[in-house]
């Protein structure tokens, strides 16, 4: 079945929307590279709309209903919100999720050292990534440094076009005939993608010119002059490397968007944006935004934790309606988007699409019925019923979408937060936006499938 080209449906007045809000998206990318940013930046947004914390309603001993919004953010990392519905939330509840964050390169708690007058960051990578990737690119620090005090430093070096970036760096192709020899996951090792940060000694007395890790020690005066922190407070300090700069416009046509962290954030924040814009919804909307579904949904702020649960719990307590059994019933009878991204088709890479099932740029939002990997290891499968249902919902809202699987059945495969949720009962479903370059330090994405997703989203929340 041939899916239309979404693009198609629009006039240039229709056209002008689908920019607005790709400008929207990419503003917010580029300004939120880690989990923590992303919820920052999504509080604001969420207060700006006129939701209140959950954590000011409980200490207020306030009564929620219809119409009230909440949010609750869980370590700085992860975020849920919730649009109050006309109907009890034990009838089930429109629960739209994304994960923040990317893979990218971490700080190690003992990282800074000197090596022949260069000073290093030593790093751990996060995520799936193909480290050959990350060398030879500008590279900026974002992230925090929480001191003993109890206060905590906000870091980030390298955005600024007036600022300085580092970087790692590569072998020149000169000396790199034994290195071209070697398979990809071998061409940089893990232990190599150490960040360059310095070259130069610390001013000292014509005597003293050769004291010991003076690069180092004037690596450190700077770090103490600019954010009033010393080598021991790493052992306390997330601090992630990331790719420098603005998502920037792709293609001649400026069709397209190119940037780091579209896995997941090009679904998180069309989610977002889609309960801000929900109004007067029959069953309670809810976005959860979470952390670390790049290494396994692990942790107190992945989707594998209790927050989302205890949230759903307290909701339902201010709505003076709580019970465990009623509780288990809001989370059986709710619906579900799991969404995270697709792999767009690439001509440069045929082989290892499927193209029938395969998710193309410019046909809409993507419903994956399933992922995992070969026998649909790890997946969650969604239930022809709820797919049927979600096929009215969209075509009735007029959204373009299409559907796709992960490649080709044995070249791989992947899987995201909907299992987890799909253990509660509830019926799930993985969907998105297609996405080149999946975890490279730049994926690019179609400003018109991300627009037909915002869309789609809004349907959901209303009419699913």
């Amino acid at each position: 079945m041939e899916r239309a080209n979404a693009w198609n449906k629009y006039d240039s007045k229709k056209k002008a929307e689908v920019f607005d809000f790709a400008e929207q998206y990419r503003q917010f990318i580029s300004k939120c590279k880690t989990e923590r940013e992303c919820v920052k930046e999504g509080v604001r947004l969420l207060k700006e709309a006129g939701y209140a914390d959950l954590k000011d309603v409980i200490a207020d001993n306030r009564t929620l209903k219809a119409g009230d919004k909440v949010y609750a953010v869980n370590m700085n990392k992860a975020l849920v919100a919730f649009n109050i519905g006309e109907e009890p939330i034990s009838a089930g509840m429109n629960i739209l999720g994304a994960h923040i964050d990317s893979p990218r390169l971490d700080i190690k708690q003992n990282p800074l050292y000197e090596e022949t007058g260069l000073v290093l960051l030593d790093t751990h990578y996060y995520g799936g990534i193909k480290k050959y990737q990350w060398v030879a690119i500008p590279l900026a620090i974002h992230g925090v440094v929480a001191l003993k005090n109890g206060t905590t430093v906000e870091i980030v070096i390298g955005e600024d076009m007036s600022d300085t970036v580092v970087g790692v760096s590569d072998l020149l192709i000169h000396l790199a005939s034994e290195q071209m020899e070697k398979k990809g996951a071998k061409v940089v090792e893990g232990e190599a993608l150490d960040i360059l940060v310095g070259s130069m000694p610390q001013e000292k007395e014509e005597c003293d010119k050769e004291a010991k890790d003076a690069v180092k020690k004037n690596i450190l005066a700077i770090l103490k002059d600019k954010y009033g922190i010393e080598e021991e407070d790493f052992l306390s300090a997330e601090l992630e490397a990331v790719p420098a700069g603005p998502a920037r416009d792709y293609g001649i046509d400026r069709s397209m968007i190119m940037g780091y962290g579209h896995d997941d954030r090009v679904c998180a924040y069309p989610s977002l944006i889609a309960l801000i814009n929900s109004s007067e919804v029959k069953r309670t909307g809810v976005c959860i935004l979470v952390d670390k579904e790049e290494i396994g949904s692990v942790g107190a702020t992945g989707m594998q934790s209790r927050f989302f649960e205890n949230m759903v719990a307290e909701v339902m307590d201010r709505c003076g309606n709580y019970s465990e059994l009623g509780l288990r019933r809001a989370l059986a009878n709710s619906y579900m988007l799991s969404s995270d991204v697709s792999a767009a088709y690439d001509p440069n890479y045929a082989s290892v699409f499927e193209k029938k099932n395969a998710a193309y740029f410019g046909k809409g939002m993507v419903f994956n019925k399933y992922t995992g990997a070969r026998g649909k290891s790890g997946s969650n499968d969604a239930s022809a019923e709820f797919v049927g249902k979600l096929r009215k919902v969209m075509d009735d809202a007029d959204v373009s979408f299409q559907t796709a699987e992960l490649g080709k059945v044995d070249i791989g495969g992947g899987g995201t937060i909907a299992y987890i949720l799909a253990n509660l009962d509830m019926n799930v479903i993985d969907s998105g936006i297609a996405v080149q370059n999946m975890h490279a330090p730049y994926e690019v994405i179609s400003k018109v499938d991300l627009y037909e997703t915002l869309k789609g989203y809004e349907a959901f929340l209303k009419n699913a």
